[in-house]
Formats: C-alpha cells, sequence, structure tokens
C-alpha cells in the first residue's frame, strides 16, 4: 500500500473515532431546521429558498412580529441564505433573534440584537448581533422580509429540549 493511501484510510479511521466519542447532546443545528421547529413554519430546504416556498402558503412582509421569521438573501458569504425567528420585537427598527449557526457554528443563539439599518426602515438591510465582537457585527446583510406563522413555539427551550432529547434517542 502506498504512502498516500496509508494516509487517506487513516484519516477516516481516525474521524470515525472522534464522531463515535462526541456526546450524543452535542447537537449542531443548522438555521433551516432550527427556524423550522422553533416557528412551525413548515419549509424545507435551504435558507434561500424559503422566501419563494413561503408565498402562497405563509403571509409575508416587512412588518415584525414575534414567531416570524426574518429571511436573509444569499450573499456570497452567506451562499444559502439565513433565517431567523423572531422573539421580541423591541421597537420598529430592532428586534431579539433566536436563530442557529450564526455566531458560532451549530449552536443556538437567543434573543440577540437584530437592527434594522435601510433607509427606507423596511427591514430590507440588517446588522445582527455577533458573538465574537461582543456587539453588532461590521456587515449588513440583505434580507427578503419576515415570513409569517401562528405556530411559533412558546417556549424555545422546550422545543430545543425536546429535539436534543429526540437526537439523543435516535444516537442510542
Amino acid at each position: 500500500m502506498k504512502f498516500g493511501g496509508f494516509a487517506a484510510r487513516f484519516a477516516l479511521v481516525a474521524a470515525c473515532g472522534l464522531m463515535a466519542t462526541t456526546p450524543a447532546s452535542a447537537t449542531f443545528w443548522q438555521c433551516a431546521p432550527f427556524a423550522r421547529l422553533i416557528s412551525g413554519i413548515k419549509i424545507h430546504g435551504n435558507a434561500n429558498t424559503w422566501w419563494s416556498q413561503a408565498a402562497g402558503k405563509y403571509d409575508r412582509g416587512d412588518t415584525p412580529k414575534v414567531g416570524a421569521v426574518l429571511a436573509f438573501n444569499s450573499t456570497a458569504r452567506m451562499r444559502v441564505g439565513h433565517v431567523a425567528m423572531v422573539s421580541k420585537v423591541v421597537s420598529d427598527r430592532e428586534v431579539l433573534l433566536t436563530h442557529a449557526n450564526w455566531s458560532r457554528r451549530g449552536q443556538v443563539e437567543r434573543n440577540v440584537r437584530a437592527v434594522d439599518v435601510s433607509d427606507k426602515g423596511d427591514w430590507s438591510l440588517v446588522k445582527v448581533w455577533y458573538g465574537p465582537q461582543g456587539g453588532l457585527g461590521t456587515s449588513s446583510y440583505p434580507t427578503k422580509g419576515f415570513i409569517y406563522s401562528d405556530h411559533a413555539a412558546a417556549d424555545v427551550d422546550a422545543a430545543v429540549a425536546a429535539a436534543d432529547s429526540a437526537d439523543q434517542t435516535a444516537a442510542s
């Protein structure tokens, strides 16, 4: 066996061993499945498809409401977009978001600040709290608007705990 083949097999075995030692409770959340879980909006696929998929199924608009999902456009840095649920409306230009996979890969962030920085005040451009900076990030992100649902989880923590429990059961 050549060294390259041996190295590739060793890397594969090592990676499998590391995955086996990861605790079942270490759920890695993507934004879309997490948003679907906590918002009750039954859309599947990448975040950048949610806005068009919502047409005719869910009301959409540019006014933030608790339980609505803010749909971010695709950008060079976010090729598949992003979705985040509004957990609190602070003012007409500020909300708190609950979302996954933003500041820390695969992690959930609850009640983080997002500010409308669009010229028209229509939520078409936002700044979002970014963990490593401990405040609003330096980047502004284009959005498509809000997708509304009347089925948002009343208790986000309970919904996340239920999903984590289901992951642990499936892993065992």
